[in-house]
């Protein structure tokens, strides 16, 4: 039998990943479909519910605005998502008495070895732009980096007690302040996440670019779509390095493929690179 497995948010018909978990699963000759589901909160319940009553199911992928509002629809919450609340993976278990879904967080992951593979194996100060659950992830991956104190610049802060609480449980620091206060924080950063969704820097973006002053740090936006963004345009004109959203999709994506599969030594380099090659990045190993 054929296996299911999806990813579900909203929108998401610009979603890469399909691409790279079918190039996966064919690499790995793994019997398992995976599309696009276009959900929102209020019809996440009912969703869920047919999940539950359908046999096949291994796994889901689960992006914005669903990641907090996940918690509620698994059987159990492991790892850095129950520390942080926010849940971008279920995987399905069977413990005898028929399926249990499982709620995970492998964002923290991506973001780590996004980072990571762009040189930023340290973050001494650091700047998170949004506040919301995929924030919280990136401050659980800048602890994981070193980094004891975020400035998080969010478009409305009194909307930020998830990442607050994430970064308390995490035993970060934080000071949360407005975007309109982001500018010099952030060309002075060693290390900045955007987290805002596409165009939603774009302001900050002309700020920069009207500050003409270097950006010497490294900058991940987690959105991919559309790319270059204007903010990644303007800090490497600035000269410092970017980090495109997709490579955190392609190192979250790898840690799933693990868990929906539960052949986590066979997602290997050669698995890797046909997951590269699928979205137009480079070929890499771990």
């Amino acid at each position: 039998m054929t296996l299911r497995a999806a990813v579900l948010g909203h929108p998401i018909s610009h979603s890469k990943s399909p691409a790279l978990h079918l190039a996966a699963y064919r690499q790995l000759d793994a019997d398992i479909s995976y599309t696009a589901i276009d959900v929102t909160e209020q019809l996440l319940p009912g969703l869920m519910g047919q999940v539950r009553r359908q046999p096949g199911w291994c796994g889901l992928s689960v992006t914005m605005p669903l990641k907090t509002a996940m918690l509620g629809h698994v059987d159990e919450v492991r790892g850095i998502a129950r520390t942080l609340g926010v849940v971008n993976t279920v995987s399905f278990e069977d413990d005898g008495h028929g399926p249990r879904a499982i709620g995970s967080n492998t964002d923290v992951a991506g973001i780590v070895n996004a980072l990571r593979h762009a040189g930023a194996n340290a973050a001494p100060s650091a700047v998170i732009l949004g506040g919301g659950g995929t924030a919280a992830s990136a401050v659980a991956a800048l602890q994981e980096l070193g980094t004891r104190r975020v400035q998080i610049f969010a478009r409305d802060p009194a909307r930020t007690a998830d990442v607050r609480a994430a970064a308390a449980s995490a035993g970060v620091g934080v000071d949360v302040l407005t975007l309109a206060e982001a500018v010099l924080p952030t060309a002075a950063a060693d290390v900045v996440i955007s987290t805002l969704p596409p165009r939603a820097a774009d302001g900050l973006a002309g700020e920069l670019a009207a500050l003409k002053t270097e950006t010497p740090g490294v900058l991940l936006d987690v959105a991919y779509d559309p790319w270059p963004s204007l903010i990644a345009s303007v800090w490497r004109a600035g000269g410092g390095a970017v980090v495109p959203g997709l490579e955190m999709l392609l190192y979250q994506a790898v840690e799933q493929v693990r868990l929906f599969t539960g052949r986590g030594d066979d997602v290997n380099a050669a698995v890797i690179d046909v997951m590269c090659a699928s979205v137009g990045l480079p070929r890499r190993a771990l």
